[in-house]
């Protein structure tokens, strides 16, 4: 049967396809560290499953708006307002089949074909291929990890043009914890003013933050980036609710309404019972739940950044955010280990994997080939036993 060039030109998740060959290994009775996962390794709250269990007992099993229940939606206006300083109305929010499908929904609303999306590298996997579905044309700002691997004002002006429809923002990020700061932030914002420039602040790992890092919404940083933002947002992350795929979107009424309009057709509404769950998530049980997360994480972000950086020919920056470290390995390229020879983050990835049995994610779906991404969400346990064995595999 005829497979379509669109389907064809998106290739597979590369965390996706490192958890899997793990799966393999650990299938064949292999002692796999896996560091590829992209989720929180606490159970969902219990709070949490015992409201989608009174939803489903109640019988809230039908078709809702495809926007989402409209308490669900009021209850994310109110958490946006209170926590991050966004007055929306409930119907300027439309919740989604969680963050990638946010991702999606927010491009095909916005890009027409041939518009341009300025995307800093180094970026989350599912962003190229979100912009190539809708059309779009990627335009790659590039960064320094000497800077945390953040664009500046000057580079955001200096890559804008007439067909630049979107800038893609994600702090804290996916790969590397990264993190703009409030004024790092304003800048940009001061840079957009006067342009078109549409700007999807990805806001998924708002909750985990470490040390001194501020937090601040890019639509909150003036009325004139709170016009041009769709603020993106969703349950996976820091209430370990993964599986659930709740995300939202909140933004201006017409590209709202345009996201409802598209879900309508694609999906219908997101999972009824697991809405009535997501209102409770963001109940009053919510800051002590996330908090017994967010110190968790800080602790082994920071013991991850030292062992990393404890390593000949390793650089990590210490994660300002999320559960990812994103090292740079190249100076190991270019060697032959256990007889593979490294010339790349794939190479480096794959020989890591079958000879030490640790998992990591080669850098090159993220833009950068001279990194490898290590997620931190699993146990001090099996952290410290697979940097153990990488620190042996490269002293081989």
């Amino acid at each position: 049967m005829k497979v379509s060039q669109r389907a064809k030109s998106v290739p597979p998740s590369a965390t996706i396809a490192v958890t899997a060959r793990a799966k393999e290994l650990k299938a064949q009775g292999i002692d796999v560290v896996g560091f590829g996962a992209g989720e929180p390794d606490f159970d969902t709250p219990q709070y949490i499953k015992d409201a989608a269990i009174k939803a489903l007992k109640e019988g809230k099993t039908k078709y809702t708006p495809a926007a989402g229940i409209i308490e669900l939606r009021t209850a994310i206006a109110r958490k946006l307002e209170r926590e991050n300083g966004l007055k929306y109305a409930p119907e300027q929010v439309v919740v989604n089949i969680g963050g990638k499908h946010s991702v999606y929904e927010a491009m095909q609303a916005v890009l027409d074909p041939g518009d341009e999306v300025l995307l800093p590298r180094p970026y989350w996997v599912t962003y190229p291929e979100a912009i190539k579905l809708a059309g779009g044309v990627t335009k790659i700002i590039e960064t320094d990890k000497a800077n945390s691997y953040k664009i500046t004002p000057e580079q955001l002006k200096a890559a804008i043009t007439p067909k630049t429809a979107m800038l893609v923002i994600n702090s804290p990020s996916n790969p590397g914890g990264f993190m703009y700061t409030p004024d790092e932030l304003r800048a940009l914002a001061k840079a957009l003013e006067g342009t078109n420039v549409c700007v999807m602040s990805d806001e998924i790992y708002e909750k985990l933050i470490f040390g001194d890092s501020k937090f601040i919404s890019f639509a909150a940083l003036s009325d004139d980036a709170f016009g041009r933002t769709l603020t993106l947002n969703g349950l996976s992350k820091a209430f370990s609710m993964t599986g659930w795929r709740l995300g939202y979107t909140a933004g201006p009424l017409d590209v709202i309404k345009a996201m409802s309009r598209l879900q309508d057709h694609m999906t219908s509404n997101p999972v009824t019972f697991a809405q009535y769950a997501a209102i409770a998530a963001m109940g009053p049980e919510a800051d002590a739940t996330i908090e017994t997360m967010r110190i968790e994480f800080e602790k082994r972000g920071k013991y991850m950044a030292e062992r990393l950086n404890a390593i000949e020919g390793i650089q990590c920056a210490e994660p300002a955010g999320a559960f990812y470290c994103f090292p740079d390995v190249s100076a190991h390229f270019g060697r032959s280990i256990g007889g593979a020879k490294i010339t790349n983050s794939m190479e480096f990835a794959t020989a890591l994997l079958e000879q030490a049995n640790v998992a990591v994610v080669p850098g090159l779906p993220f833009g950068c080939d001279d990194n490898v991404r290590l997620s931190f969400a699993c146990s001090m346990e099996n952290i410290t036993k697979g940097l153990d064995r990488l620190e042996q595999w490269l002293a081989r």
